[in-house]
């Protein structure tokens, strides 16, 4: 249902070794932003420890989450390759380590090194599927579906298996998880219980464990 997203520092090398290479570790309070919606693509991050949510600003001016990356996952790479203007606003969930490297420096080592242009090639292509995909589900799937892609992305990219089932950390409250799926907060509260309800999910403070892959992933097709 979901598909993995690429990792770069996964990887080991390629983008990865060249982030490290070029740029230094630096520590984001929560709520912090690693950068901000209209500012200059000057940096390129990569996630160590925490979580990163994207987020824009909407047709009504309220704020709509794109996206969570994790440890791993790279965060403002689009700077290294155009240096246009921040689509969004990444915003640290709660402390973050992220290897911070000047994108002049990403996008030179890109055009020497095979590999990490490969990787970067793979995150694009990871990026542009992730957008296809949303823009279907806001069109097509109501928010239990998209509550369930949520969660079973979530498990692909960063779960760990557990005797009792598949454990994900989920960082976000539930306006944030309801903004996530574009969705209001009561009807992803509805979502989560009828998923608990059907044996698939538990919930605890800030984790998700799932129990039954195959009952989420038949709510989350379309009809």
């Amino acid at each position: 249902m979901a598909e993995t997203e690429f990792s770069a520092a996964a990887a080991g090398g390629g983008l990865a070794a060249a982030l490290r290479t070029h740029g230094v570790t630096r520590t984001f309070p929560r709520g912090h932003a690693l950068f901000t919606e209209g500012d200059l693509g000057e940096r390129v991050f990569m996630i160590e420890t925490g979580w990163v949510t994207l987020r824009s600003a909407g047709p009504q001016g309220e704020e709509m989450i794109l996206a969570l990356r994790g440890p791993g996952e790279v965060v403002g790479e689009m700077s290294a390759f155009d240096g246009s203007p921040r689509t969004a606003t990444a915003l640290a969930v709660d402390e973050v380590q992220a290897v911070v490297a000047p994108a002049k420096s990403v996008a030179a080592a890109l055009a020497q090194d095979v590999d990490a242009a490969n990787d970067f090639a793979r995150i694009l292509v990871a990026r542009l599927r992730e957008s296809d995909r949303q823009r279907v589900e806001f069109t097509v799937l109501d928010t239990l579906a998209r509550v369930a892609r949520r969660l079973l992305d979530l498990a692909d990219r960063f779960g760990q298996p557990t005797p009792d089932g598949i454990k994900v950390e989920l960082p976000l409250s539930q306006e944030e998880l309801a903004s996530w799926c574009g969705a209001s907060r009561e009807a992803t509260v509805k979502a989560l219980r009828t998923l608990r309800e059907v044996g698939g999910i538990t919930t605890g403070r800030r984790v998700v464990t799932l129990h039954d892959r195959e009952a989420l992933e038949r709510h989350a097709r379309v009809g």
